[in-house]
Formats: structure tokens, C-alpha cells, sequence
């Protein structure tokens, strides 16, 4: 309780003057009102400022498909099925690319962007694993990454001496790929039952001929290649570092496990937009480009 006074008179013995003691509580009460109304209006402007609805749920919103930076393979997938088919869907596409992996599946996840064909099923499990508030799910399978072993020194993996060293990707869901690739070129075994996008090194049975394994990332191992005696990796990264195809020595199709996904946040996975994003992928003409067009040649492949 806040308490005030009348007008006192104090007497300091050269003669008398009056102190008059102001009301307090107006004043406190003026500038809490005030931070109030400040409060209120940044919220205000924050909800009214920008749309809170994603465009996935906007009638006629142009949606945005993103991959990693700089991947002008993807980019030119997306910038044609946006010009070339989505129209035939009443829909309005388009691409942007992201930093890395996290960013751009939470922006899917968050209804930012329409979804993703950055990652297959694997890649996608490890996201969400490690992000349990992310929401996706993989709609359908759109191409496969050109994916291989590759070498400086050699025409054909069975010439890999013994001992030779071969680099896998460092990441989980790439490393079981690149074993699988090595089991199918008979340089290794898996042991029986193992799931094949899931296999580690601990789940090698042979290895006849001793093969010593190092773990690079995509771009690091590319540059590597003439220190290795092989690598197993991405087509994309080799051609971007100036290796010419001739160096991938074996590259069978992969399997659909490792198939690139369309991506999408599973809150708006049935709505109109989503659900024609999704037939749009899934047109014919997307296999067509992917079999025809020379921007994606060797590193972006039809189902």
C-alpha cells in the first residue's frame, strides 16, 4: 500500500520552508502502462506483420521445392518440372537452395517450403532421429543419385591389390550405401539378413582381400582420389572437382532404398496443394527429363 502526505514544513532555524511530497503511485502506474502498450505492439506486429499460414494451405501460393546449394543438377529438375509440368496441375513451383541439411528439413518440417528431393529414406530416418520435433515423411521416389567406385589407379575393382585403401562417406546412411556398392563388385561380404542400408563395417563378413577403409565427407574424399586406391561416392562431386567419368569404374543402379525422395512436412501432407505437388512428381515427364536431358547426365538418373 502506497501512502501520501499533505504538505509538511521543516524548520532548519533560519526560518521556515514548505516540501511538498508528489503522489508516486500515478507515475509507476503511467510507465507500466506504457511498457504494456509497447509489449502488445511488437506481438501485434509480429502476428500481422507476416502471413502465419504456410503456403502449403494458400490456394494459388507458389511452392518452393529446396535442395542443397549450389546443386545445379537438382536445381535444373526442379526449374523444369516448374515450367514444364507443374503448370499442367494448376500449380506454381519453384526452387531454392539451402545451407545443409538441418535448415532445409526443418524449413520442410515448418511449413516454409513445400518439401525436399534432397535425401533418400535413410538420410530422412537419421534427420528425424536426431530432430525429434521435425514432422516428414517421404511421398515418392523421384531419381537416383549417380553413385560409384571410383579410381586413379585402376580400370576395374577386382585389380585392387591387397591391402588397398578405399574411402567411404562418413556420414551412416552414406557409408551403408558405399558397403553395399562394395559387396555388389565382390570386393566384400555382408553378413546374411543384414539390412543393407543400415550396414557398418562391423557388418562385413569377408573381406578377402583386406581392404583398409578411411571415411571422408562428399567433397574431401573427391579431392582425395589420388592418394586412394579407390573411393566410393557421389558422381556429382567428382565431375564438380574436374574428375571425368572414365574414373568411375563401376556403377551399377542403386537400389529404391537409396532412391532421392520427395520430402514433404507431414501436417500438410493432405492438403490440395501437397497432394498435387506430389502427382506432379510423380508425371512421366519428370522420368523423361531425367533420361533425356544432358544437365543431369550421369548424376541424377531415372527411377
Amino acid at each position: 500500500m502506497t501512502q501520501t502526505s499533505s504538505p509538511t514544513t521543516r524548520d532548519d532555524g533560519s526560518g521556515g520552508f514548505e516540501v511538498r511530497e508528489r503522489r508516486r503511485t500515478p507515475l509507476i502506474i503511467a510507465a507500466v502502462v506504457i511498457v504494456l502498450v509497447i509489449v502488445a505492439a511488437l506481438i501485434a506486429w509480429r502476428f500481422t506483420g507476416s502471413d502465419s499460414k504456410s503456403p502449403n494451405e494458400v490456394a494459388g501460393a507458389t511452392l518452393t521445392v529446396v535442395t542443397a546449394e549450389s546443386n545445379a543438377a537438382e536445381e535444373a529438375l526442379v526449374d523444369h518440372i516448374a515450367a514444364d509440368i507443374a503448370p499442367k496441375y494448376g500449380l506454381k513451383i519453384k526452387f531454392k537452395g539451402l545451407a545443409d541439411s538441418t535448415t532445409l528439413n526443418r524449413a520442410v518440417s515448418d511449413g516454409e517450403v513445400a518439401g525436399t528431393i534432397y535425401q533418400h529414406k535413410l538420410w530422412l530416418s537419421q534427420v528425424l532421429q536426431a530432430n525429434p520435433d521435425f514432422k516428414e515423411v517421404a511421398a515418392t521416389p523421384v531419381f537416383r543419385w549417380g553413385f560409384g567406385i571410383w579410381s586413379n589407379k585402376y580400370a576395374d575393382p577386382r585389380q585392387l591389390p591387397d591391402g588397398a585403401t578405399v574411402s567411404l562417406y562418413s556420414d551412416p546412411a552414406n557409408e551403408a550405401q558405399g558397403l553395399w556398392l562394395l559387396e555388389r563388385s565382390g570386393l566384400i561380404t555382408l553378413k546374411p539378413g543384414v539390412d543393407k542400408w543400415k550396414a557398418t563395417q562391423n557388418d562385413i563378413a569377408t573381406n578377402p582381400r583386406h581392404l583398409k577403409f578411411t571415411l571422408l565427407d562428399f567433397a574431401a574424399q573427391s579431392r582425395a582420389l589420388p592418394d586412394l586406391d579407390a573411393a566410393v561416392g557421389y558422381t556429382e562431386y567428382y565431375l564438380a572437382a574436374g574428375i571425368p567419368i572414365a574414373k568411375q569404374i563401376f556403377a551399377p543402379p542403386a537400389p529404391d532404398e537409396f532412391a532421392g525422395q520427395l520430402t514433404i512436412g507431414s501436417r500438410w501432407q493432405n492438403t490440395d496443394n501437397i497432394k498435387k505437388l506430389v502427382q506432379v512428381f510423380k508425371d512421366p515427364g519428370v522420368q523423361d527429363f531425367l533420361r533425356t536431358d544432358p544437365s543431369v547426365k550421369n548424376i541424377l538418373l531415372p527411377i
